[in-house]
């Protein structure tokens, strides 16, 4: 479930909520979400969507139906299938037991926040690994308008808001490597130059918020 999240960027809730009949050979359609108890349409209409996703997530999926996991009661070990019945109508993630919808915050408090301690990361939960999708999409080249059909953006702004956050990152890479390839090594230092710094007082933006830097930053 966590490897399908980072490669297609679905919600929780649209994971938990997927179906079988919307499995197909080389992606997957959103049709409905479950969220804590409660059947609902997606988050937007951009969000009811078919998207494309790589041979091996569908491969992985695939194997479910063959896979048993092993439960300790007691001294007793009970096996278990992950997949109780795989019609067109059930769901492609159930819970062990009874093959009802999983519980979110079970995965995330027993398997996915343990895993990200001990990689050394402070805190991750379900949004972190749909936003790791989209940086990644961003940071592989895809442009704006792909990553916001990917993601299902109902508006570009929000793809737009990664693209601000990653690009600068993404622009000095780029830049390191140039250096690289062009001298094989870095660059040569540039010539003194003198710079206007402003350490004032920041000046507020439309809506009367500050922002966020108070000062100039030369890199």
């Amino acid at each position: 479930m966590i490897f399908v999240a980072v490669w297609t960027g679905l919600r929780v809730s649209e994971l938990i909520g997927l179906k079988w009949r919307c499995i197909h050979a080389d992606s997957i359609t959103v049709e409905e979400r479950y969220c804590r108890g409660d059947w609902a349409q997606p988050k937007t209409n951009a969000s009811a969507a078919t998207i494309g996703v790589d041979p091996e997530v569908i491969a992985r999926l695939l194997r479910l139906s063959a896979l048993t996991v092993e439960v300790r009661a007691g001294r007793a070990v009970r096996k278990h299938k992950l997949v109780k019945s795989g019609a067109a109508d059930d769901l492609v993630f159930q819970s062990v037991q009874n093959g009802r919808p999983m519980n979110d915050q079970n995965i995330l408090k027993r398997h996915l926040q343990p895993a990200a301690r001990k990689l050394g990361l402070p805190f991750v939960n379900w949004r972190c690994l749909r936003t790791s999708h989209a940086t990644w999409l961003v940071q592989s080249g895809a442009d704006p308008k792909s990553v916001q059909g990917q993601m299902r953006h109902s508006r570009i702004s929000t793809t737009m808001d990664i693209y601000a956050q990653i690009v600068p990152t993404s622009q000095r890479r780029a830049l390191q490597q140039l250096s690289a390839f062009a001298g094989g090594g870095s660059l040569p230092a540039p010539r003194p130059m003198d710079l206007d710094l402003d350490f004032s007082e920041p000046e507020k933006d439309a809506e009367g918020s500050r922002c966020n830097s108070r000062y100039k930053t030369v890199q």
